[in-house]
């Protein structure tokens, strides 16, 4: 199956080569599951973020259709969970409209670009990451942002900048 890399390719389709598949399984440490497209490339062009179908081969329905996968990537976001700024975001969402507003938006852009990839009655209407009413992972937040590009999901976008001095998308730290 080719998908469209909503961030790398514009309206183009990427589908995930042998050597994307090889590379993953290095970055997860064990072959990746129901992998459809690479949503997000580093700059060297290595993946950064995969689009992973809505039910893996073995029949679990799987929410996460961004997946951040690069390592580097992955430890700073990690890294950031730790410092509690998750439960600072989710008492935002309580006090902010306008955020609440754009986080659900990004709930739903989400939700719409699962459903390109299938529908899932398990998981109807569940997106990831805590969406839409609160902070409960930020690679998944930071995953759609890489994938979808600034502006979609601001508490993804908000991520990524916090994470600037640790990694940052457009340098290779592969």
């Amino acid at each position: 199956m080719q998908v469209t890399s909503e961030r790398a390719q514009g309206d183009g389709p990427e589908p995930v080569g042998t050597e994307d598949l090889q590379t993953l399984a290095e970055q997860l440490g064990r072959p990746a599951r129901g992998v459809v497209g690479v949503a997000a490339r580093c700059v060297c062009g290595r993946p950064t973020v995969v689009r992973t179908a809505p039910r893996l081969p073995d029949g679990t329905p799987f929410p996460t259709t961004f997946y951040l996968t690069h390592p580097r990537a992955v430890a700073a976001v990690s890294t950031l969970e730790a410092s509690g700024v998750m439960k600072e975001m989710s008492n935002r969402l309580t006090q902010d409209e306008t955020l609440a507003a754009a986080h659900r938006a990004a709930h739903e852009h989400y939700l719409a670009q699962r459903a390109v990839l299938g529908e899932v009655p398990e998981i109807e209407g569940v997106s990831a990451g805590g969406m839409p009413t609160r902070v409960k992972c930020l690679h998944v937040l930071v995953g759609h942002a890489l994938a979808a590009g600034h502006g979609v999901n601001p508490l993804g976008d908000e991520a990524l900048v916090l994470i600037r001095e640790s990694w940052r998308p457009d340098v290779c730290t592969c």
